[in-house]
């Protein structure tokens, strides 16, 4: 689906017609520049690679600095790409949030916020206290018991237990759109957009 890469700003509340106080959040999105165009002859399928926030040269390798001379492009710190554009694209093209003019609903694809070593209630939302399972006796927020008896003699693959919480790559479909300000490259959109912050998101129409 044809997208933009962006930057997530913050929170903020705009008013419907009808007069709710609607939250939502804001997001920078683009404008991004067409750093490369993929055809189905040369690399087997067909999507365009957009760049979004400007680098300097020092600070970028020679690989890249070699990829964005060839697009004519200066060095850009994120990469990524889309397909099915409507309109015909070329190097050095710049795609702006006026995308999204016609969108109602979008896609939106972040890392979530990483939250450490996470226990079984917090991870896995277990009863804990009052709702003790898995052969608890005394101990408030353990996973209790996890096998079963000499047969099978092990612990299935994919028991929920305590791990790392967050930090994953998650992808929300549906989020409305309530507004394009393409003045200022601002998308507000209603919905739980994964990630802190000032971290990078894809949006998809």
């Amino acid at each position: 689906m044809p997208g933009l890469l962006g930057k997530k700003i913050g929170m903020t509340s705009v008013f419907s017609a009808d007069g709710k106080n609607v939250p939502c959040t804001v997001i920078e999105a683009g404008p991004c520049v067409v750093t490369q165009i993929k055809s189905v002859e040369k690399d087997g399928y067909a999507a365009v690679q957009v760049g979004f926030q400007d680098m300097k040269e020092k600070h970028t390798t020679k690989p890249l600095m070699g990829h964005f001379k060839k697009a004519g492009v200066t060095p850009k710190r994120h990469l990524a790409e889309f397909k099915d554009f409507s309109e015909e694209l070329n190097l050095g093209d710049t795609i702006t949030v006026e995308l999204f003019n016609d969108a109602n609903y979008v896609d939106v694809i972040g890392t979530s916020k990483g939250k450490g070593f996470q226990g079984v209630v917090k991870r896995h939302g277990f009863g804990g206290v009052g709702q003790t399972t898995h052969g608890q006796h005394n101990r408030a927020r353990k996973p209790g018991s996890i096998g079963a008896c000499s047969y099978p003699a092990k612990v299935f693959k994919g028991m929920r237990m305590g791990g790392q919480l967050g930090g994953d790559r998650v992808t929300v479909q549906n989020l409305q759109v309530l507004k394009v300000i393409a003045e200022h490259n601002l998308l507000l959109i209603k919905g739980s957009v994964p990630g802190c912050k000032g971290s990078i998101v894809i949006i998809e129409k």
